[in-house]
């Protein structure tokens, strides 16, 4: 094959016809870039300095694979970390205007998490403006995951959205000195009654219902399930 002037071997060509035909899951880019400063004490102020250079390494990982031949792409936003066991530990308070009154998550640290995806979605916008005959899907983790915290027994998480379901005890069963898995941690017989795992990662179960979320319901943009069949999703 060739393609601006270049020969491509069989096996270059056979890794161009997999780009082409893929759906490109981007990981959650982000989460630790963030999680690191936060845990180290470090101001909102300094993190969200850090937001502009995180989503200028994404949207230049995206050109590079559009570049290699990806023609579908799905970029996900960041979870809602206001209402992980881990940050609602660091940051208990007793300030009752820092809480969300119905899902009892932290606000300012789930706008933080919006401000990061308001960015990706303006950059991601740009990219799709350069690149037309690629499809960008925005994966809405955020919503996608807030609706398990605002509705947790409407899903079955009878045992609440904001405790871990293995942890080292305390009011959200999250111990930085003791996590998951180290003496004398306990973790819950029944880990699908639980959205939140070890205080920083979520269960299967609540992933399945994410997953749901983008595949079958309102949760990205464009809506993947009105792409099936077209062109973007073809094989």
């Amino acid at each position: 094959m060739m393609n601006g002037g270049r020969k491509y071997t069989i096996a270059e060509d056979e890794g161009l016809e997999v780009l082409r035909s893929s759906l490109l899951l981007l990981g959650e880019i982000g989460g630790n870039d963030y999680n690191h400063p936060f845990f180290a004490g470090q101001s909102i102020e300094e993190i969200q300095q850090y937001v502009s250079p995180v989503i200028g390494a994404i949207a230049s990982f995206i050109k590079e694979l559009i570049e290699l031949g990806a023609v579908t792409l799905m970029v996900p936003g960041n979870l809602p970390i206001g209402c992980s066991s881990s940050y609602l530990t660091l940051f208990k308070g007793s300030n009752k205007e820092e809480y969300d009154p119905e899902t009892g998550c932290l606000t300012w640290l789930n706008k933080f998490a919006e401000y990061h995806n308001e960015l990706l979605r303006n950059e991601l916008n740009l990219i799709q403006q350069l690149h037309p005959h690629a499809t960008i899907i925005y994966a809405d983790y955020y919503n996608a995951a807030m609706q398990l915290y605002r509705s947790p027994k409407k899903f079955g998480f009878t045992r609440g959205a904001l405790s871990a379901c293995c942890g080292g005890g305390g009011s959200y069963n999250y111990n930085p000195s003791v996590l998951c898995g180290i003496p004398p941690s306990t973790v819950s017989g029944e880990p699908s009654l639980y959205v939140n795992w070890d205080g920083l990662h979520l269960t299967e179960a609540a992933y399945r219902w994410i997953f749901r979320g983008l595949f079958e319901g309102p949760y990205t943009i464009p809506q993947i399930n009105t792409l099936c069949g077209s062109r973007a999703l073809s094989a």
